[in-house]
């Protein structure tokens, strides 16, 4: 029994080290991510942000969703930032209150700013329906911002989708193959000699 105990430590001790040697690889490997998904927590996180997480992540794309990707004593902003420089592709969920958020109209201009791809999902809301309110707390340059970087992704083609008749599945496959076709594309694009 006694020699039993010693060989699984001893192969518990042989694991963790294995780990922990790698883990600089690990942390390295976890910064990456394949498509950001920027939204308005109150109005999707539970639904449409989520679900896309999850369908992403079993076609074995590497998605970024702050509440999925984030563990306790990561920087919050620091983490959100890396995600959106490290990824290849970005997904704008528009729902009705997100221009309400200071953190997603400044996530979505830092994917603009770093020339990310992205793809809007216009939910219940169309388009035009997006504005940037002006914000006595926000200083104009920061509204100025906002609203280019808004402009740059509402006339943008992406998809649209009603919560209430819309088909769910449908709505996963298709932003999955537009994700899916941005990331090929991209990844042409850097395959391409310089002339």
């Amino acid at each position: 029994m006694q020699r039993y105990f010693s060989t699984v430590a001893k192969n518990y001790l042989t694991s963790s080290s294995k780990i922990l040697s790698r883990r600089n690889d690990i942390r390295s490997l976890s910064r990456q991510c394949d498509v950001f998904i920027n939204h308005r927590g109150v109005d999707t996180k539970r639904n449409i942000a989520g679900l896309l997480h999850d369908h992403f992540s079993r076609i074995g794309l590497r998605p970024f969703l702050d509440s999925k990707s984030m563990k306790p004593g990561d920087k919050l902003f620091g983490e959100i930032e890396e995600g959106i420089r490290s990824c290849k592709v970005g997904l704008a969920v528009f729902s009705p209150r997100y221009c309400e958020s200071y953190f997603c109209l400044h996530e979505l201009a830092l994917m603009v700013e770093n020339k990310k791809k992205i793809i809007p999902i216009f939910v219940d809301v169309r388009p035009s329906q997006l504005r940037v309110e002006y914000n006595y707390s926000c200083p104009k340059k920061e509204l100025q911002r906002f609203n280019w970087a808004l402009g740059e992704a509402k006339y943008t083609v992406g998809l649209t989708f009603d919560t209430v008749n819309g088909d769910w599945s449908e709505l996963l496959r298709k932003a999955s193959n537009a994700v899916i076709d941005n990331l090929i594309v991209g990844e042409g694009a850097g395959e391409m000699p310089d002339n």
